[in-house]
């Protein structure tokens, strides 16, 4: 597979541009990031319904209230994840725990009183909907304000490294894939080379592994082994990620789930590898760095 310059240009400069507003968002505050990834979570839930609206016509005529009702009640996770964060005094968490269990209560009580047939599947496209879209966002939500202190604000360092885990991956195995790839990797990505899977994963293991070495010797999370496991979790995990979501436009008989960027799509072509590897990070996070 020849590199198509013109492709990679156009993918460069609004990659330079989505950088820079994913940057800002990740390494100014708290509420820089929650507002950022709220903005994200609502934009894949919409391509999603969209993509599942395609596949199953049934699930494009749902009511308004389950459309967006759901929607709502995923952000409420995001809300649940937010530890100790308050806003005019209130915690975020219970705010998120209440209101997450309303939405529990009512929506399936809405869906009994003006639906005229429980149709299950449709439920199924929603219930898959949260724990694909909405527990990604949660846990990396979790993963920005659980892991702070006032010497270092390791939660945003952790993002960042799944972040920077999964750019690297990406880039470097579209580069390696266009240079000399060619043992096709899957049917439902025939663009994915084996060749450029595994160096994108290789290099963003030996990248992230390289940049640990510039964070404060005195800080015990920034060794090697536990920046290349993230790396190497973010990236296999992504590239399911990003196959699954392929499947999904595939399904759906559409070739990107939006325009938020040129030569990127929308906003789950952009996030499909972190909405994967995320809850992996996150256990790896919690079982293994925590202890």
């Amino acid at each position: 597979m020849a590199l198509n310059r013109k492709t990679f240009q156009t993918r460069t400069i609004s990659a330079i541009i989505f950088a820079v507003i994913m940057l800002a968002g990740l390494l100014w505050n708290f509420w820089s990031f929650f507002v950022l990834f709220s903005v994200v979570h609502f934009g894949c839930w919409a391509e999603y319904q969209k993509i599942v609206g395609r596949i199953d016509s049934r699930y494009a005529a749902i009511s308004p209230y389950h459309r967006y009702g759901v929607m709502i009640a995923g952000w409420c996770a995001m809300l649940f994840f937010s530890n100790g964060e308050t806003i005019f005094s209130i915690s975020l968490h219970a705010i998120g725990l209440w209101a997450g269990l309303v939405f529990l209560i009512v929506l399936p009580l809405l869906e009994v009183l003006f639906v005229r047939e429980i149709n299950f599947r449709i439920i199924g496209y929603s219930v898959a909907g949260l724990l694909y879209i909405s527990l990604g966002w949660a846990f990396l939500t979790d993963i920005r304000s659980r892991f702070s202190d006032e010497l270092f604000d390791v939660g945003k360092l952790l993002v960042i490294a799944i972040v920077f885990s999964i750019w690297i991956n990406d880039t470097m195995a579209y580069i390696v894939g266009s240079l000399i790839g060619r043992t096709p990797f899957s049917g439902i990505s025939p663009k994915k080379t084996w060749e450029g899977t595994i160096g994108g994963i290789v290099l963003s293991i030996i990248v992230m592994g390289s940049l640990s070495y510039f964070l404060d010797s005195q800080f015990d999370w920034s060794n090697i082994s536990h920046f290349a496991s993230i790396a190497a979790i973010a990236s296999i995990m992504g590239t399911a990620g990003d196959l699954l979501e392929s499947k999904l436009k595939r399904l759906a008989g559409v070739k990107d789930s939006g325009m938020i960027l040129p030569g990127h799509g929308g906003f789950l072509d952009r996030f499909d590898s972190m909405l994967i590897a995320t809850p992996f990070v996150w256990l790896y996070i919690i079982v293994f760095m925590q202890s």
